[in-house]
């Protein structure tokens, strides 16, 4: 049988380490106070609290930013028709300057490689791809097949589908 000294100790070990124990806090009434209560003053409309997330998880459903170069779409800030124009007509080369030249789609971008193809009166659909920056865009390539190596290889998937994955279809001529 254990000495009742060390079963008083042991007793008081545990009577100590229990007496810390209680309600945690966040289980806690609080306290009565004797402030006033405050009540908040909206002005306008009041807002309809927000459901949970379906998906059970805090702060609602993240929604994945879309990587800027997968589709290619009209270009917010440029380069204008007129520049891609310029462009092909200039050090490019490609156009003589007393050609007809009208924008028949685009530019259309794809994080900074754009796309256009113009009508040129008397010859085919000319297709250009450029790079850059929208106020100095480089030219690539421009022609009737534009699915170049360099395309293929460094272009966005927004500009490789529009002139490699399709093909010609929808450009006549080319």
């Amino acid at each position: 049988m254990p000495h009742p000294r060390r079963l008083v100790a042991v007793a008081l070990l545990v009577t100590l380490a229990l007496a810390g124990c209680g309600t945690p806090p966040e289980l806690r009434r609080p306290a009565p106070t004797t402030a006033p209560a405050r009540t908040a003053v909206t002005a306008g409309p009041t807002a309809t609290p927000t459901p949970p997330p379906a998906d059970g998880l805090p702060g609602g459903t993240l929604t994945p930013t879309p990587d800027p170069g997968l589709v290619a779409v009209p270009c917010p800030d440029g380069p204008s028709g007129a520049r891609i124009m310029n462009l092909v007509r200039g050090r490019g080369g490609v156009l003589p300057s007393g050609v007809r030249v009208r924008v028949r789609t685009g530019p259309l971008c794809a994080g900074e490689w754009h796309y256009t193809v113009l009508d040129v009166t008397g010859h085919e659909m000319l297709q250009v791809v450029t790079q850059g920056r929208p106020g100095a865009p480089r030219l690539v390539t421009a022609g009737t097949d534009v699915c170049t190596a360099e395309v293929r290889a460094a272009g966005p998937p927004g500009i490789r589908t529009r002139v490699c994955d399709a093909g010609s279809l929808g450009v006549p001529g080319a």
